[in-house]
Formats: structure tokens, sequence, C-alpha cells
């Protein structure tokens, strides 16, 4: 079976890719690209819901942004300091699989788990282009790696226009119900009006550039740009 993707998004956590960039994969999904999730940890610590019902949950989500191929690991939560090599293997076998022209991952942010999530994606990218690293599948190369935003709000280095999908975003969130909207769960920062300031973001990031809505991100090198006038008008 053909498991290649255009676009892989990585998290530490079912949820974080779709509070990240979420509608932009929808978007992606839209204009005909396929687009995996690889998700490293079960979150097994989260302070609402359980696994079994996280895990539909994220499988809900999926589908709505219409994700065809989802990687869930079970490296423990709280646990991607210590990563082990043959986690790290497993995760160099799925982009090498995989063969995705894009890698996406979080930044850093008050969550630990977050910016190791990043550093485990951008050294597990390096090790998919090395010839005599041993892993399922054959060298692959990334053709650009970039970050999204989970809790952190900060500058990004260039937003997507995702107006005309958001909605499947907001209900991608609130497929997450165990953890935004949990019935006799405890308070946590996901329950006080988390996917309202999450919209809230988007918007401060589209207003910036003169749209309703977009998503944000940060690079991990330069972009090139062939014109810089396209699309100014005359």
């Amino acid at each position: 079976m053909d498991q290649t993707v255009d676009i892989l998004a990585c998290g530490a956590h079912p949820d974080d890719i779709e509070i990240g960039m979420g509608a932009t994969i929808a978007s992606y999904i839209e204009k005909g690209f396929t687009c995996g999730f690889l998700t490293l940890t079960k979150a097994e610590l989260s302070s609402n819901g359980t696994v079994e019902i996280r895990q539909k949950e994220a499988s809900c989500a999926a589908d709505i942004l219409g994700v065809k191929q989802r990687y869930q690991l079970n490296i423990p939560d709280r646990g991607l300091n210590s990563i082990q090599p043959n986690q790290l293997k497993e995760i160099v076998s799925i982009i090498r699989l995989t063969k995705p022209r894009l890698i996406f991952m979080p930044e850093e942010d008050r969550h630990p788990d977050h910016g190791a999530c990043g550093s485990i994606m951008r050294e597990a990218i390096f090790n998919a282009g090395i010839r005599r690293y041993e892993s399922e599948g054959t060298i692959h190369k990334v053709s650009g790696s970039y970050r999204y935003f989970i809790n952190g709000f900060s500058k990004p280095d260039f937003v997507i226009d995702v107006g005309s999908v958001y909605e499947k975003k907001q209900q991608a969130l609130q497929a997450y119900a165990s953890q935004f909207a949990p019935v006799d769960g405890v308070r946590t920062p996901l329950t006080d009006d988390y996917i309202e300031s999450i919209q809230a973001r988007d918007r401060i990031f589209g207003k910036e550039v003169g749209i309703q809505l977009a998503e944000g991100f940060k690079t991990e090198k330069p972009l090139l740009m062939s014109n810089l006038l396209e699309g100014c008008g005359s």
C-alpha cells in the first residue's frame, strides 16, 4: 500500500496539530494534496479523559479534516526528553515510508513536550537523509520543515490564509470534548475558553496581513521568493 504523503504534520499529543495548524491541513487537502498525522505520545498524563477516549477523538478530528493516514506512537507522555534509539528509528522509518515533501512540528512553548517534539523531529529528518542510517524504508530528504504554534504567541515568519476552511478546524477541535469541554472534569488551561483564544490568535495573525483568519508558522531556514511584487497590484 502506498503510504506517501505531501505533508507530514507531527505533534507531541493528540490535538496539538489541530490546535496549531488544523485549518492549514484542511486547506491543503481541499487543494488535492495528501496529509498524514504523526503523534508521538498518547497523552496518558492528561488531567481529563482517557487514552481510549482521546484516540477516538483523534480519529474523529482527522476524519473531519480529511486526513487519511494517522500514525500514533507510544512514547511515554513527558518522556520525550529521554527518547530511546529504537523510538527515534521508528520515527525515521515513518518519514522514509511516507516520503513527505514538507514536515511540520510544534514551536517551543510552556509545555516542555512541544519543544522536545520539535527537537526529535529535526533529528529524525536529518537521520532520514543519511544513507547508512538503518531503518525501514529508503533514504529521503525533506524539502522543507516548519514550526506551528500551540500555546505560544510570537511573530510568525509567514502565515497561511485559512478563512475558507476555518469551520473544519473549529469542528476538529470540538471533537476533543474530553479536553475542551469535559463532563465532571477538572479545570485546566484547555477548559478555560481555550478554543476561543486560539481563534483570537488566528484572527490577529490574519489581521496582520489584511485577511480574516490565518495560521502562523516559523521557518527552519529562509524561504526562497522569486517575486515579491506578485499579488501587490500595479
